[in-house]
């Protein structure tokens, strides 16, 4: 049974960073392409970025690129999100998410075999 576990969200002021953490047990870690998506009130869920099993390739939303940048540890079986000059229209419910098919990256949340409980993140102007 896979699980993933979210960490590191909060409240934080416009400009300021987060740094989120996704920590999967029970399967092989370095097997899953992971992604990290969100949700906002009234929002459909929107893909924000992933990145590939060696970390070869990352993909990133128009939206946040240039200032998210997402990683991960294989050791620890981590999957990172660094939010850097978070913005307002940033506040959203964070999920990580694991990709045991892909070979590379997906945009496409229906691709994600697990999905983690959500973390809030909530930008103040």
């Amino acid at each position: 049974q896979v699980q993933l576990v979210e960490s590191g969200g909060g409240l934080v002021q416009a400009g300021g960073s987060l740094r989120l953490s996704c920590v999967l047990s029970g399967r092989t870690f370095r097997d899953y392409a992971m992604g990290w998506f969100r949700q906002a009130p009234g929002k459909e869920r929107e893909f924000a970025a992933a990145i590939s099993r060696s970390s070869v390739s990352t993909y990133y939303a128009d939206s946040v690129k240039g200032r998210f940048t997402i990683s991960r540890d294989n050791v620890k079986n981590t999957v990172y999100l660094q939010m850097n000059s978070l913005k307002p229209e940033d506040t959203a419910v964070y999920y990580c998410a694991a990709d045991l098919r892909s070979s590379g990256v997906s945009t496409i949340g229906t691709r994600y075999d697990y999905w983690g409980q959500g973390t809030q993140v909530t930008v103040s102007s």
